[in-house]
């Protein structure tokens, strides 16, 4: 039998972003739904994707796609209140980028534990023709600023 992995440490992200839940994101259980945990690294990525890579989802001649996510759950959280997204680039290709995810409750101690893990990978296309693009260079630099610890530029994949 596998062991289940550890919840990760916030110590881990260099990267974090505080996103508010809704009375909506509660179920029966008096718990954020699962489904929900999604919407919030959702939020987070696309918060820093907008302000810190200079991505312009209205207009741009660019978008990102995601094309693969998965969560494990270590605890509950629940409203009201607010989470804390840590990210960090686990992965970063010629066109793609794989994003690791921790979520935790807020407020957010040294080397807390959290409370969901989780991975995001999304495939910069060009917004008309939708086909893979290579990160312009000032998304790569954002992109690049939020390399976990011990990750290289570039791993192996499909594009990278």
């Amino acid at each position: 039998m596998a062991v289940r992995p550890s919840p990760s440490l916030s110590s881990a992200y260099p990267v974090f972003e505080r996103v508010g839940t809704r009375w909506a994101d509660n179920d029966i259980y008096g718990h954020i739904n699962n489904a929900v945990f999604y919407t919030l690294i959702d939020t987070a990525v696309n918060r820093f994707m907008i302000s810190r890579a200079g991505l312009d989802i209205h207009s741009g001649p660019v978008i990102g796609l995601v094309v693969e996510s998965g969560c494990r759950f270590h605890a509950p959280l629940s409203f009201p209140g607010e989470v804390i997204v840590g990210l960090k680039v686990a992965r970063l290709g010629t066109s793609s980028v794989t994003w690791h995810a921790g979520i935790f409750a807020d407020p957010m101690v040294d080397s807390a534990l959290a409370a969901a893990d989780a991975h995001f990978t999304h495939v910069l296309v060009d917004r008309a023709d939708r086909r893979p693009t290579p990160w312009p260079d000032t998304m790569r630099d954002a992109l690049t600023s939020a390399l976990g610890q011990s990750q290289s530029n570039k791993g192996p994949g499909p594009d990278g």
